[in-house]
């Protein structure tokens, strides 16, 4: 027998390894949308459901639908700029598809940076980064998460303090204080980049790589309109129940986003709810609370899954025809 020959059964083992491990990927992805759809859905009786979903104008649905997909573009840029950061560019499909899978998963599994970190190292270890690249890319990517919070949150401050007021239950002088420090972060930011872009700065013994001052513009305006895009799709929510200003709802909707980065609820599970009942203590808050987790996170989770399996199936093929 060949040394051909005798090799010939063990590709054959390893390549159906491989299939059976991408089927088991694939059919645990959507199991896991599955559960996290019975999770959301699962606090509310189904006639509620589809009265409170068919209670909402048609046209502010696709408005909501709209300014959903719009943060998640924006968020497609957050990875497309951190692998450039990274020293590792890669075609914006690429970073289009790792981005908006991984995220559209940790946003609902919850522990963001950790659950989207791992199906974002999934992808990008594929195309050649090794773990301290995605690293980077993640740092980046939570950083401009950073900013986008701290630029809208000041504006938010700064021009609706009343708003603010009843949120942190602070002096109308000390919110203005607050909304000025949230804009000073970025600024600070810019300024770093603008003199020390490309070179490395040392805090506390860490070292870290600035961006340059182009990178570092991108971040902050890429940043804040995510988060503007995500408070305008709950405002399309809240609005088919009463008319609440923009601005308001944008304050309001920074703060529980930072209340989200620091619980890791899943979902924001109990976050949104709070957002609504702050603006609307009157009303019935399944309906806006429901169209917009549909919208925002349950409808994208949907599209992630699928994608994450199609994914499996097909780069893991890829690699393994180059491999073999």
């Amino acid at each position: 027998m060949s040394l051909k020959d005798s090799v010939r059964p063990l590709l054959f083992t390893r390549r159906s390894f491989r299939n059976s491990l991408r089927i088991v990927i694939g059919v645990a992805a959507i199991a896991l949308a599955a559960f996290l759809l019975y999770r959301t859905l699962s606090q509310y009786a189904w006639n509620e459901v589809v009265e409170a979903v068919t209670a909402v104008p048609f046209y502010r649905l696709l408005l909501a639908m709209g300014f959903s997909a719009a943060s998640y573009l924006c968020l497609t840029g957050f990875d497309w700029l951190g692998l450039i950061y990274a020293g590792h560019p890669l075609a914006y499909r690429r970073a289009a598809l790792a981005s908006f899978t991984s995220l559209s998963l940790g946003h609902n599994i919850g522990f963001a940076a950790l659950s989207s970190g791992t199906i974002r190292y999934r992808f990008y270890s594929r195309w050649g980064l090794g773990p301290g690249e995605v690293a980077k890319v993640i740092f980046f990517c939570g950083i401009t998460v950073g900013l986008g919070l701290s630029f809208l949150g000041g504006i938010g401050l700064l021009a609706s303090p009343d708003t603010a007021l009843e949120v942190v239950g602070l002096s109308k002088n000390t919110v203005r204080l607050v909304g000025l420090a949230c804009l000073f972060g970025p600024a600070v930011y810019l300024l770093l980049a603008a003199m020390w872009g490309g070179r490395a700065l040392h805090f506390g013994g860490q070292r870290l790589a600035m961006p340059s001052l182009p990178l570092a513009l991108a971040q902050v305006v890429v940043g804040t309109l995510n988060f503007t895009f995500v408070a305008a799709a709950l405002d399309q929510a809240i609005s088919a129940l009463a008319d609440v200003p923009f601005l308001e709802v944008a304050t309001v909707y920074v703060s529980a986003n930072v209340a989200t980065l620091i619980t890791h609820a899943p979902g924001g599970l109990g976050v949104i709810e709070s957002v609504v009942l702050f603006l609307l203590p009157e009303a019935s808050l399944i309906g806006a609370v429901l169209v917009f987790r549909f919208v925002y996170f349950l409808f994208p989770l949907l599209i992630g899954s699928i994608l994450l399996g199609a994914s499996e199936m097909l780069l893991s093929r890829d690699s393994g025809d180059a491999a073999s």
